[in-house]
């Protein structure tokens, strides 16, 4: 058995690109799907640390974890939890840290999100205060909109907290994933920085992120500034996902996930080292660069299953046409995952990458099975 042994918490395609990053530096990885009993799986393979790829590992389970001494623990309980807590985590970025955010308000009720909107006024951006991007989430035009909200919110969450942030609608130019990596070693703790991600949903079921996004230099450096600040509060190592709005030269606040991001797939292409490995990296104490090597795109198609097609024989024709995209890559999930497939691309800039990541997306959508 390696000197080095990681258990990872999560399931899925994403976290078995992890294990794989991880076993590539040579640690022994244990890959735990249900983590009901974790500390009798601690006590059997004595890992020395405990990685978390999920959001669904009760807290107090790093909690109790973390206490034992032997084992370290990421991300920090604190920092799960408050990526569970939109609440919590808002309040820190804009009561304690001082961070610029869009103006927002915490709603328990109906009512509560009535009176909400008829101080703020309209249109408001509702949802969960613990749920995935997207999730549950919608946008108050008129007083009659208010109650489908609050069901939206309250049904779409991962937690049933009954509460829901309202948000004033910001007018931005971009949204944007900062990777931010946190290192420690002799000096202290260290943060670097990958080039900005620009994202955007292009349809309930599909996601495109390119690299790099361009920002000004006094957005970039706001930017920055922001990530820093909100991942060195959260502490402990690895890759943290920041997620910004940008307009012009302002940045404000918006979310951050200690763990990997599906707009940060766009690394496996266009970085040296993609959000895999400096995760695992910075997770083992190992040296990390954030170099890019070249523009890149990728377009994640979620919920489709390939089975038909694959069956009939169709799937290495689709395959074949989309590699046939100039520097063009794919992955191709048959069931079991959110994903479908990723439609990777690079080119000599972002603009030509995302073109073809959409030519690309485009081929893979015919392998989904009709419902």
């Amino acid at each position: 058995m390696s000197e080095t042994t990681v258990m990872l918490l999560g399931a899925g395609d994403r976290t078995r690109e992890l294990a794989l990053a991880f076993g590539h530096l040579g640690a022994d990885v244990v890959t735990v799907d249900d983590h009901t009993d974790v500390q009798a799986l601690i006590d059997e393979k004595k890992p020395h640390f405990v990685v978390a790829d999920t959001e669904t590992v009760a807290t107090d389970v790093l909690v109790e974890v973390a206490g034992r001494g032997d084992v370290e623990v990421f991300p920090t309980p604190r920092a799960a939890r408050l990526s569970l807590d939109g609440e919590g985590l808002r309040r820190l970025a804009a009561d304690e840290l001082g961070l610029p955010t869009a103006p927002f308000w915490f709603a328990g009720s109906a009512d509560e999100l009535t009176a909400i909107a008829q101080h703020a006024g309209f249109p408001l951006v509702v949802k969960p205060v613990a749920a995935a991007p997207g999730e549950g989430e919608s946008v108050l035009l008129r007083p009659e909109d208010v109650e489908p909200a609050w069901r939206s919110a309250v049904a779409g969450g991962k937690l049933s907290l009954q509460r829901v942030i309202a948000e004033t609608v910001v007018e931005v130019d971009v949204e944007v994933t900062l990777l931010t990596v946190r290192t420690t070693g002799p000096s202290g703790p260290t943060v670097s920085f990958c080039e900005p991600i620009g994202h955007h949903q292009t349809t309930s079921d599909a996601l495109e992120s390119w690299q790099p996004q361009h920002l000004s230099p006094a957005a970039l450096d706001s930017a920055k500034s922001i990530a820093a600040r909100i991942v060195n509060s959260l502490g402990g190592r690895g890759v943290f996902a920041v997620e910004l709005l940008v307009r012009g030269d302002e940045v404000y606040f918006s979310d951050v996930r200690p763990r990997l991001h599906d707009s940060g797939l766009v690394t496996l292409r266009s970085q040296r080292l993609s959000q895999f490995e400096l995760h695992a990296r910075a997770v083992l104490g190992l040296p990390v660069d954030t170099i890019m090597i070249s523009p890149g795109a990728v377009e994640v198609t979620y919920a489709g299953d390939v089975g038909a097609a694959a069956d009939t024989g169709a799937l290495r024709s689709v395959v074949a046409e989309a590699l046939a995209v100039a520097e063009s890559d794919i992955r191709v999930f048959p069931g079991g995952t959110p994903w479908l497939g990723l439609s990777l691309a690079t080119a000599p800039d972002p603009i030509v990458a995302r073109d073809r990541a959409r030519r690309v997306a485009t081929v893979l959508r015919r392998l989904r099975v009709a419902e």
